[in-house]
């Protein structure tokens, strides 16, 4: 799915400036939701050991 900048799929057609930003929109989209994805299983191990952080704190008063 990684596009290849600047290269056409339809041969040796030159790229549009136009088509050229759409395609540059899409691949920067999909890093976006890509790094959303990881920023978000980031949070919830990050969640998880707070929370047995407190758990354990709890049982040692």
């Amino acid at each position: 799915m990684f596009p290849f900048w600047g290269s056409s799929c339809y041969g040796s057609e030159p790229m549009t400036r136009k088509s050229f930003l759409e395609r540059r929109l899409r691949f920067l989209k999909w890093m976006r939701d890509d790094l959303e994805t990881k920023l978000a299983g980031i949070n919830a191990a990050i969640g998880k050991v707070e929370q047995q952080l407190g758990e354990d704190e709890t049982a040692q008063v």
